[in-house]
């Protein structure tokens, strides 16, 4: 086909039946509403009708012919009832039953995502065309608009708030009904730490501080295993300090509850085996990835992730090992940590998944070992706090001499964006680089 004969894809007739439908049967708006959105709607007079029936929604106002004719007018979408009364009257007239809403909204989204292709290939193309930045910045661009398109995601226009407010109510309506845990975020699966945390929300950025030797690696690997357990989701690991053999010892070890040293000696008894062997089997059914390249690049990670299906976690081992695409600014890794940062927080969001990442503290935490972390000990930047949507740090009492509190843990929600800050204390299991929940309460910070 010449190109001058090519059009954008649109369908009228699916247009007009998202609208008709709405004003024969209005309770149909709730449906329609998680499909399209009034920026879906090809022809221009679309999105203003639409627009018009959002605010009879948000108004909770009843919507009819002579109503919206009226809001029409009103809102200077037409000039005089005559001609608004005539077209109502005929996408009204055009449906053949407003029981197919559905099916006509996804039909007018369909359309929307194919101009939005030809959008992104034209902008594609541009770039590659202009060839003004470097190769692989270019292909993680063409990705990206890609990605978000194919996700639903992509960055667009201004969105009028009562699209939201109609997105806010459908998600409050779903949080009404049963099984809706995951509407709420994913949950760590340690029962005293999902009372403070709520859940990992998608988009969130999750900071595990703690001073070396603590178990924040081990800390992570239980939650990457309980939510990829329980979720059924793919959960990903980057580890840019351990091989990926050594990450999946310790995933067996603190699922088989086997003593790490007998698995890195091999002096292992029967009881052993059988423990490793049905732990081994029930991994075996997750979807655990596991990326063990050292100094990578978010660019590298994001492309890597693009391509994994039902993406539910991230985990990066840990934030000071990756590497900056745009190396030290003026030689200062504060700087270099601080755009690492963002960008995890960034690929977070691109991504709508939760990114957990191990952080070091700060030397002099080390002169104060008695004393609780605290945000301004994160290392190298200020901007790993900003960042972050959730910031947890874990303590050990080492040093003191209750042989009681030798295998406690206290796990201290000291930043949550979206729920309750806290200190939850849990149980280490050293041998089996295993975390795990007590029958005691949390304690408010």
């Amino acid at each position: 086909m010449d190109i001058l004969q090519k059009k954008m894809p649109y369908s009228i007739d699916a247009e007009q039946s998202v609208l008709g439908s709405i004003i024969v049967d209005p309770e149909c708006f709730d449906d329609v509403a998680q499909i399209v959105k009034a920026e879906d709607f090809y022809l221009e007079v679309h999105r203003e009708i639409y627009g018009v029936m959002l605010d009879f929604k948000f108004h909770s106002k009843p919507l009819d012919v002579v109503t919206l004719v009226n809001a029409l007018v009103s809102n200077g979408v037409y000039e005089d009832e005559g001609a608004a009364r005539s077209y109502i009257k005929l996408i009204v007239d055009i449906i053949p039953t407003s029981a197919n809403a559905k099916d006509y909204a996804k039909i007018v989204f369909d359309k929307s995502v194919l101009r939005r292709l030809i959008d992104a290939s034209d902008s594609i193309q541009k770039a590659a065309y202009s060839e003004g930045d470097k190769v692989e910045n270019i292909v993680d661009y063409a990705e990206q608009r890609i990605f978000e398109i194919a996700q639903n995601n992509e960055k667009r226009d201004f969105v009028h708030i009562k699209d939201v407010i109609v997105q806010t109510y459908n998600r409050l309506s779903e949080l009404q009904k049963e099984g809706a845990e995951e509407t709420l975020g994913l949950k760590t699966e340690f029962s005293d730490l999902d009372k403070v945390v709520v859940g990992f929300g998608k988009g969130d950025l999750i900071i595990v501080g703690a001073r070396p030797g603590v178990g924040k690696t081990s800390f992570c690997l239980n939650l990457a295993t309980n939510i990829a357990k329980k979720s059924k989701k793919a959960v990903c690991i980057f580890s840019l300090e351990m091989s990926n053999e050594q990450l999946v010892s310790r995933i067996i070890a603190s699922e088989a509850l086997v003593d790490s040293h007998k698995l890195r000696t091999g002096k292992l008894e029967p009881r052993d085996w059988e423990n490793i062997a049905n732990a081994s089997s029930i991994l075996s059914e997750t979807d655990i990835y596991i990326d063990d390249t050292t100094n990578i690049s978010i660019t590298a990670m994001k492309a890597k992730l693009r391509r994994v299906k039902n993406l539910g976690l991230v985990v990066v081992d840990y934030l000071q090992l990756m590497e900056s695409e745009k190396g030290r600014k003026d030689g200062s890794r504060v700087n270099e940590i601080a755009d690492i940062s963002r960008g995890l927080k960034i690929l977070a969001k691109e991504l709508n998944v939760p990114v957990i990442t191990c952080s070091q503290l700060s030397r002099g935490t080390e002169k104060e070992k008695e004393r609780k972390p605290m945000l301004s000990d994160l290392r190298d930047s200020g901007s790993i706090e900003q960042d972050a949507d959730m910031v947890v740090f874990l303590s050990r009492d080492y040093y003191g001499n209750d042989p009681d509190k030798a295998n406690l843990v206290d796990v201290i929600v000291a930043k949550n964006r979206h729920g309750g800050l806290g200190t939850v204390q849990m149980s280490w299991l050293g041998q089996f680089t295993k975390f795990s929940s007590l029958e005691t309460n949390m304690s408010e910070e």
